[in-house]
């Protein structure tokens, strides 16, 4: 399958949203619904139970011809065949991700609210830059604040793919997307929700209405 990015949602999974036995079906949901990439957030396992899952979950997505990307774990993506790794302040630097994936993987960086670290990930080789929280979230609490204009200063200065993350609901996600961001990134807007596949249609519609 193609590894180009899409515009579009951008989905996150988290051990506090589903549980290990019903993630599999969640996901399925949310691709129904729309999202166009699967990322597996998951520190909390074994890692035998990590692999399979990510495993899993990659058939899924590659069967809907959607990207699946490992949070954090360049090891497990290259094991499990993902199409790429994201990783945030405290990870291996993109140079070693690229090294190990190789030049077709898709590498995203958190960068925060910090524009300098996402000119300096695109020359680095990172194929999108991450920015947020840009509201309250419930998976990082304490994560740092950014504004909406940091979406639109990146979309005018870095070649590169925009993702806005952190508290995004469908009635907030619309003036990111107007802001700049190509893809919005979330977790329990659509995990946390008991029909997944709903709430992900919600989100994609965002993307059909703002051009």
């Amino acid at each position: 399958m193609s590894r180009e990015l899409k515009r579009g949602l951008y989905v996150v999974t988290g051990g506090e949203y589903v549980e290990s036995g019903r993630l599999a079906n969640a996901v399925q949901h949310a691709i129904l619904g729309g999202a166009r990439i699967v990322q597996y957030r998951d520190k909390g396992r074994n890692r035998a139970q990590r692999k399979h899952e990510a495993a899993a979950l990659r058939d899924i997505c590659h069967s809907h011809d959607v990207l699946f990307i490992i949070n954090d774990d360049i090891r497990l993506a290259d094991e499990v065949g993902a199409d790429g790794v994201h990783l945030g302040r405290d990870d291996a630097t993109i140079e070693h991700a690229r090294h190990l994936l190789g030049d077709d993987a898709l590498i995203g960086v958190s960068c925060y609210n910090l524009l300098g670290m996402a000119r300096r990930a695109v020359e680095a080789g990172a194929n999108y830059v991450a920015f947020g929280s840009f509201f309250h979230s419930q998976t990082k609490p304490g994560a740092s604040r950014a504004e909406a204009s940091i979406l639109t200063e990146a979309r005018d200065t870095l070649d590169t793919h925009i993702v806005a993350i952190g508290g995004i609901t469908p009635d907030n996600g619309e003036r990111l997307i107007r802001a700049g961001a190509d893809m919005l990134a979330v977790c329990g807007g659509v995990f946390d929700h008991r029909d997944p596949e709903s709430a992900a249609r919600h989100f994609a519609r965002l993307f059909r209405d703002t051009r």
